[in-house]
């Protein structure tokens, strides 16, 4: 009689680490790349993974950097005992507790509606937005939780756009809430250089929260059901005086807002050149260090949100309260 094979989730990866003593920085970095990649403490220096191959290589990578650092780390492939242990592992990874933090903070907003600007709700409501992005990338065995948090999330970013950005169609214009534009999939090509990368963070933080993005490759023929950006022949493209970026606040009435609208000169500048904007060389800086530093596309886009996140943040004016001095 053949043997039963064990089920998908009896499967974990096992560190077994031996941190370096003498250099405090290497070793907080380590625990800090394991706390990262979602592993539970089993003990002092050992931890735990579901067994996938993205924890692996992540883990064999740690192998090979404690090498280098006077450290060690033994990874051993193991299955739970039986179903009761396979339970109580599992357990170490319930993400329910920080979804439902979520959750209440993100209802939280809700008060503030009629109360505070729009786009002051909808700035805190991105760093939730990443929260929950961060929170998912670990939740290895999708948490029942996660489907709600997912809901309040969107629920609560649809009626700030609405406040944002009141559905009243201009000629020429497309809108916010068109049905068209809605959990679409938006297609660009490589290289994703900074006109690509600030128009998709655009579309999946003001547009299409729910957007899925393809990156093609130049000869890649855009498929049919996807939104092109970014490339000749494409649905937003470069204009005779705009870039991709500042088209797509033209044409989903975006342009009124004072800090898409500096950001956008900032991408036509690194694109195209012309009126000179200070920040440019900082912002192209970080993209090129998170294009030597990824190893994906997706990884690279990634990092360029975080990158112009925080240059909407450094733009963005909160009514009433006076600007931070820069001395």
């Amino acid at each position: 009689m053949a043997k039963e094979s064990p089920p998908p989730d009896s499967k974990w990866l096992v560190c077994v680490a031996s941190l370096p003593m003498d250099d405090p920085a290497a070793r907080m970095r380590v625990l800090r790349t394991l706390e990262s990649m979602g592993c539970a403490v089993l003990r002092e220096g050992v931890y735990l993974l579901p067994d996938n191959p993205v924890n692996r290589q992540g883990l064999l990578r740690l192998s090979e950097h404690m090498s280098r650092i006077n450290g060690t780390a033994h990874i051993l492939q193991a299955t739970n005992f039986d179903a009761e242990q396979g339970r109580a592992f599992r357990s170490l990874f319930d993400r329910g507790k920080k979804y439902e933090e979520l959750i209440k903070a993100v209802n939280g907003l809700r008060a503030g509606f009629g109360i505070s600007e729009p786009s002051a709700i909808a700035r805190v409501l991105n760093k939730q937005r990443r929260e929950f992005e961060a929170i998912s990338a670990l939740d290895f065995f999708d948490s029942p939780v996660k489907k709600q948090a997912a809901e309040v999330l969107r629920d609560t970013e649809s009626e700030v756009r609405k406040k944002m950005f009141p559905d009243t169609p201009k000629s020429g214009r497309l809108t916010q809430t068109g049905r068209f534009y809605f959990k679409r999939l938006w297609a660009s090509r490589k290289p994703l250089l900074a006109d690509r990368l600030a128009s998709a963070w655009l579309i999946r933080r003001f547009i299409d929260p729910e957007a899925s993005l393809l990156w093609m490759e130049k000869t890649q023929q855009c498929p049919s059901t996807a939104v092109g950006f970014g490339f000749e022949g494409a649905t937003f493209f470069n204009s005779k005086d705009k870039v991709t970026f500042q088209e797509l606040l033209a044409k989903f009435s975006l342009d009124n807002n004072e800090t898409l609208t500096r950001i956008g000169a900032l991408v036509h500048y690194l694109d195209t050149g012309g009126s000179p904007v200070a920040e440019a060389a900082g912002v192209e800086t970080l993209i090129e260090g998170a294009r030597r530093r990824c190893n994906s596309d997706e990884e690279l886009f990634a990092e360029s949100e975080k990158t112009f996140d925080l240059l909407y943040e450094a733009y963005f004016d909160v009514p009433g309260k006076d600007p931070v001095p820069r001395y």
